[in-house]
């Protein structure tokens, strides 16, 4: 069994509010990715084996291409596989590190409790060699650190639309992070 990396943030909105930011693309594209980049979704399909194709662009001009493949879609789980990618979508090694991981298995949980949700994210590697095993260890740091810079954008982006239920929640901003530093 490889070891697993798990965040586990909390943000005040309602499950659906949340599960929505992470599933429709209008949603996606206010808050995912590198704080700072231009993101670009190329294709976006959610559904068993969907794709999830995009594009982050550096301030100095860097692209960097990413691809998830969806096994799991349901109202509480989205559980898929990312990779590093080329604009057509072909796998590709990390373009800051050819150790990096090839392959990773995200699973996203989803749970309700009292007008907040809370998210529970686990990254586990997918059949890594040793030396990409290696990096992924000594990468957990910073994996969380990313991880949680765009929960921050997720929390914000979440502050900012409202959600029409039967008791409207409040959708101030909320920072409360267990398992990782904000």
């Amino acid at each position: 069994m490889f070891p697993k990396i798990e965040i586990t943030p909390s943000f005040n909105a309602p499950r659906e509010l949340v599960f929505k930011a992470f599933t429709e693309s209008e949603h996606l594209q206010n808050w995912w990715g590198l704080k700072g980049w231009a993101f670009d979704i190329s294709k976006f399909e959610l559904r068993q084996e969907g794709v999830f194709h995009y594009s982050q662009t550096s301030p100095d001009g860097n692209v960097m291409w990413v691809k998830f493949v969806y096994h799991v879609n349901a109202p509480d789980k989205l559980v898929y596989t990312s990779f590093f990618s080329d604009e057509m979508g072909n796998i590709v090694r990390a373009p800051f590190n050819d150790n990096r991981l090839l392959e990773t298995l995200n699973t996203f949980t989803f749970t309700e409790h009292v007008g907040k949700t809370i998210l529970t994210v686990i990254g586990a590697p997918v059949s890594p060699t040793e030396e990409e095993m290696k990096t992924y260890e000594e990468s957990q740091e910073t994996v969380q650190e990313g991880f949680s810079g765009t929960f921050v954008q997720l929390a914000d982006y979440l502050s900012t639309i409202s959600y029409d239920l039967k008791t409207t929640p409040d959708l101030s901003l909320h920072r409360e992070f267990r398992g990782c530093q904000v």
